[in-house]
């Protein structure tokens, strides 16, 4: 069975166990690399320089070609020295009275060059590190704007190797890369002009080694491009791997599977290892090749200089003709000179082959998150401050008055209207899937009228949160419709639907900073008075006060320093905080004991007061007051009703109360 060039994708429908003939494969290949869109990730890199950057990058440019042409000029000024001052002085003909004009004309360049170099380092730092940060800026911005949906797909760990490893090969192609093939293709400009000028003759033999070292950097360097590509997705995989890892430490080791997880890494890392292996080892053996073609080239021109020399052959060069008494000597020497700048130049641009594949590969994964297609938002109402006119209308208000409204634009008659919010919730015949085709919740329909308190029961995976999912627009549903005080969500914008709902999720999630600040956050305005006034609510306020600091304790590691439970009652108090007319409790209470979910219960009851709530619990001594419990199974209400009136139906419910069903 013929096997795959290394390196290579095989093409769409190619079956890796039963691969065609080698021909066959190398033409499907081919063709399937011709229809492949050419990657222009590195060219959308440029044009964030570009475009960010302008007058500094064109300063670069011209200090790069300075430094360059006066690097280039070198062996000129070398065999203008002998030719003009060493080799008379040697044969007792020489007037050595402009020498030292000469010399001080040359350290005058030198100068000039050095100074060049240090400005266009320094501007390529500069350049560089705020190209990055825009770019990182970029990235962040869009990944808020990214569905749910993305981040299920994609592992933490993966994500933040965007923005470390990916992000850091971009660096290294800007700061070094960029600037190493401007200044050699400027050199090789140069050397080339340079050589002409010296011989034509010399310059046929320089043309056999340019041939075989572009031969050998196609070669070796397209292998090496291809595997630092493997290498960086391996590096992802592996990043991902270690952060859900150290996220889940607790639980490898209650389960004792550090032995399994130690493989599972290890399968990652050794795929990483021969990725990378592979791809530094074409990498590391393209230099010592071009290097050392360039020392067999050397050598062939001394060679071939001596035996003209020998010879007494003419040169045939523009020196010649500009000088007629040039010695070929001296032309030989300064020859030699510019060939070895020559080939030290196209030996820098093949280096600069493994970090443009990282940088292709890094820019590609980045710009793959940047163009990832963001959550639909075609919503157009939004939520304002608002306040009531004497004649009972309402209208926008630029201060805050305690009141808030849906301020819906009519697109057929350009009329806005005003909707105060009350936290009216209908569902009416929901379909939803995760995954097309494979439907999850059936026919839902509810009625939720502001005051009253929803809750959902049922066994894991019977559709509980899901429902609270599709009420927050984190997924639009198939079929049906949900509507807000008579508004279809859809029409409203997701900032102003959900900052009308105040959430409480199954699981807890602290930021780095003070304890103040945790429960301010989605109320940025709210004063400390009110925070603190929502950490007693949440009966967090007593176990606050017993920290060092209080509400300036500094939390980090998403609140490692705090008990589970407490972790979730500043939870609950930064969704009192935020004072939203709507709550969804999603098993809020559910890592609090039996003594404090009463408190709590307690201080939940006045802030449920007037408001819209849905209770998700499988505590069902937490939903007993509920005016509507639902009971849920695979994906479809199959009784409603209050506490009393379904424990006389005796259907699963009362099953469920009195311990006769279990939760399955």
């Amino acid at each position: 069975m013929p096997r795959k060039p290394a390196g290579m994708e095989l093409p769409e429908g190619v079956d890796p166990n039963n691969l065609p003939d080698l021909k066959t494969l190398r033409k499907m290949m081919k063709e399937q690399r011709k229809n492949t869109p050419k990657d222009k990730s590195l060219s959308r890199v440029m044009k964030y320089v570009w475009s960010n950057y302008k007058v500094s990058f064109i300063v670069v440019l011209v200090c790069i070609v300075i430094t360059a042409v006066i690097s280039a000029l070198t062996s000129v000024v070398l065999q203008n020295l002998i030719s003009a001052y060493i080799q008379p002085a040697v044969e007792g003909r020489g007037n050595l009275d402009g020498l030292p004009a000469y010399l001080a004309l040359c350290g005058a360049m030198f100068c000039v060059a050095i100074a060049s170099g240090a400005t266009f380092n320094v501007l390529m730092a500069r350049i560089s590190q705020g190209t990055l940060n825009i770019i990182r800026k970029d990235m962040f911005r869009k990944m808020q704007k990214l569905p749910i949906s993305y981040f299920d797909r994609k592992q933490s760990g993966e994500i933040m190797s965007l923005y470390t490893n990916d992000v850091d090969a971009l660096r290294q192609y800007i700061s070094q890369t960029v600037p190493q093939l401007i200044n050699s293709s400027v050199m090789i400009l140069a050397s080339v002009v340079v050589m002409i000028y010296y011989s034509l003759y010399l310059i046929l033999v320089v043309a056999i080694g340019i041939v075989a070292m572009f031969l050998v950097a196609g070669k070796i360097g397209g292998a090496s491009s291809r595997y630092f590509v493997v290498q960086q997705n391996a590096l992802g995989k592996v990043n991902g791997y270690i952060e859900e890892s150290m996220h889940g430490q607790k639980v490898i080791k209650v389960f004792c599977h550090e032995k399994q997880a130690k493989s599972d890494f290890d399968e990652r890392n050794v795929a990483l290892q021969n990725a990378a292996t592979s791809a530094n080892t074409y990498a590391n053996i393209l230099m010592p090749i071009m290097g050392n073609i360039g020392n067999i080239l050397y050598v062939l021109l001394a060679v071939v200089g001596s035996i003209m020399i020998a010879l007494g052959a003419s040169n045939f060069g523009l020196s010649n003709l500009i000088n007629p008494e040039t010695t070929f000597l001296s032309i030989l020497i300064g020859f030699l000179t510019i060939v070895k700048s020559f080939t030290q130049s196209i030996s820098g641009i093949s280096q600069q082959i493994n970090f443009i594949a990282l940088a292709r590969s890094g820019s590609r994964r980045v710009f793959e998150m940047m163009d990832t297609t963001p959550a639909e938002d075609d919503g157009y109402v939004k939520l304002v401050r608002a306040k009531k006119n004497p004649d009972g209308s309402i209208t926008e208000s630029k201060t805050h008055t305690g009141l808030w409204a849906w301020k819906h634009p009519h697109k057929a008659d350009g009329t806005i209207t005003y909707t105060e919010l009350a936290g009216d919730i209908e569902m009416h015949e929901v379909d939803f899937a995760y995954v097309p085709g494979k439907t999850v919740l059936h026919d839902i329909t509810l009625y939720a009228k502001p005051g009253q308190k929803i809750a959902f029961v049922g066994s894991t995976g019977a559709g509980k949160t899901t429902i609270i999912n599709l009420i927050s627009r984190f997924y639009d549903i198939e079929d049906g419709k949900i509507r807000y005080d008579g508004i279809n969500i859809n029409k409203i914008k997701k900032s102003s639907l959900r900052d009308s709902l105040g959430v409480v999720l199954q699981e807890t999630n602290l930021f780095t900073g003070t304890i103040r600040e945790n429960i301010r956050y989605g109320n940025l305005e709210a004063t400390d008075e009110e925070v603190i006034e929502a950490a007693k609510l949440a009966n967090a306020h007593d176990f606050i006060m017993r920290l060092p600091d209080g509400y300036d304790t500094m939390l980090e590691s998403d609140g490692a320093n705090l008990s589970q439970g407490q972790r979730q009652l500043l939870s609950i108090a930064r969704t009192a905080c935020e004072n939203a007319p709507v709550l969804i409790l999603d098993e809020a209470t559910s890592s609090i004991d039996t003594r404090t979910e009463a408190l709590v219960n307690r201080g939940m009851d006045k802030l449920m007061a007037g408001r819209t709530v849905f209770v998700i619990a499988h505590r069902l001594s937490t939903v007993m007051n509920s005016d509507v419990i639902m009971v849920l199974d695979h994906g479809r209400i199959i009784e409603r009703g209050t506490h009393d009136e379904l424990i006389a139906k005796q259907g699963t419910y009362y099953r469920l109360y009195t311990g006769a069903f279990e939760l399955e």
